[in-house]
């Protein structure tokens, strides 16, 4: 039997993203957002209202990072989504994080989270059903740590996922099947 729920954000799991930016004075603006997506091999969709200190900053500075949150670092992503850069200036420096500058964009590159894509923004959709911020996604670094041969192993990442239903945070990293292969079975 199934049973109605109060919920409407019922696609699980949300990814964890750390979007990264830089702020007027060049100091470092990071947000945790959850709702965040590839609409296609290259472009992202970031679902931020103008609200946002990070959106603020990168419709200035035209350029952002998506970091993957990891489980090493929960409070720190946590607290990202928890205190807003219009109120906390110097959030990124309470952290205890560090960054790069990326060689590819304006905007900061948060080096203990192992997978970051640097993204050179398109445009802000503002109706009533766009989705925020579009983006490009120009590269995109990992970690040495969590690669195996040239390409990303995320059972290493130890992505976090956020659950709506109970506001958990979850490890994303056991294989259970191989995409475009397992359905074959049925074919």
């Amino acid at each position: 039997m199934r049973k109605n729920i109060k919920t409407t954000e019922a696609i699980f799991p949300m990814p964890v993203l750390l979007v990264a930016t830089y702020n007027d004075d060049g100091t470092i603006d990071v947000m945790n957002a959850a709702w965040g997506t590839m609409i296609s091999r290259d472009i992202v969709a970031l679902n931020l209202t103008e609200t946002h200190k990070t959106v603020k900053n990168i419709k200035a500075r035209k350029a952002f990072t998506v970091s993957i949150a990891d489980a090493k670092h929960i409070v720190e992503a946590d607290y990202f989504g928890v205190v807003s850069g219009n109120d906390t200036k110097n959030k990124f420096e309470i952290s205890g994080l560090t960054a790069v500058k990326s060689e590819n964009i304006d905007a900061p590159i948060i080096t203990e989270f192992p997978l970051c894509m640097e993204c050179e923004f398109i445009e802000y959709q503002s109706d009533e059903y766009g989705c925020g911020v579009v983006a490009r996604v120009i590269n995109v670094t990992a970690d040495e740590s969590v690669m195996n041969g040239d390409k990303v192993d995320i059972s290493l990442v130890n992505a976090i996922a956020f659950d709506p239903y109970t506001h958990g945070y979850y490890k994303v990293n056991e294989r259970v099947g191989n995409a475009f292969k397992d359905g074959l079975q049925l074919k």
